[in-house]
C-alpha cells in the first residue's frame, strides 16, 4: 500500500486539482481563510482555538508552514484545492488517521475549506469525489468523519449524496471537550 506520507498523490478532474499545499498557495488561500462567510463552516475542532480565521499575510504563512511541518512529521495532510480554469488555490482538505478512546477510532478524519462562492452542493461532491475513494487505504480507517454544521445546507446534501450518514456520537477531543455534527462513511 502506498504510504501517503512519502508520496502524496494528487487527484483531479475536469474542474479541480487536490495537490499538497504550498508555500506558494499563501496569498490566494488568505482569501479563503480571511472569507468571514466561509469561515463559520471550518472545522476547528480539537484544534486548541483556532478559529482559522487568519488576516494577514503573516499569519496565512505561519498556518501554511505549519501545515508542511505537519505532512513531514505524520501528522496529517493538507491539500490545496485549486480551481483548474483559474489556476488558483480556493481551499483545502485535511485528512489524518486518528485512533481514540471514542466512537471515531480508526477514522480517516476530513476537514474541508472552502471559499464561500465555492460552498456549494455541486462543488463540495465534485471535490469530495475526488479524494473520498482513496482516502479509506491511504489512511488505513474503516470510516471517515466530516463536519456538517446544522446551517451548513449545501454541504449537508453533498454529504448525503456521497453516502454519509449523520452520527449521534460525539467526537472527544484530547481535553475532553465533545465535538458533535459529525457525518460519518463506512467502508
Amino acid at each position: 500500500m502506498q504510504d501517503v506520507y512519502k508520496e502524496c498523490p494528487k487527484f483531479e478532474n475536469e474542474k479541480f486539482l487536490l495537490r499538497p499545499v504550498q508555500a506558494s498557495d499563501c496569498e490566494n488561500l488568505l482569501k479563503v481563510y480571511s472569507d468571514k462567510a466561509a469561515v463559520p463552516f471550518f472545522n476547528g475542532d480539537n484544534c486548541h482555538g483556532d478559529d482559522f480565521y487568519y488576516t494577514t499575510p503573516e499569519r496565512m504563512k505561519q498556518a501554511v508552514d505549519f501545515w508542511i511541518f505537519s505532512y513531514d512529521n505524520r501528522y496529517f495532510v493538507r491539500w490545496a484545492i485549486v480551481d483548474k480554469a483559474k489556476n488558483k488555490a480556493v481551499g483545502t482538505i485535511e485528512l489524518f488517521h486518528r485512533d481514540s478512546q471514542d466512537y471515531f477510532n480508526d477514522c480517516g478524519l476530513l476537514r474541508l475549506d472552502l471559499r464561500s462562492d465555492y460552498e456549494n452542493a455541486a462543488d463540495i461532491e465534485n471535490i469530495l469525489s475526488l479524494i473520498i475513494p482513496a482516502t479509506f487505504d491511504l489512511f488505513y480507517c474503516s470510516k471517515i468523519a466530516t463536519k456538517g454544521w446544522q446551517n451548513a445546507a449545501q454541504r449537508i446534501t453533498a454529504l448525503q449524496r456521497l453516502g454519509f450518514k449523520l452520527q449521534t456520537q460525539k467526537l472527544v477531543g484530547n481535553d475532553g471537550t465533545q465535538y458533535g455534527e459529525y457525518w460519518e462513511l463506512t467502508k
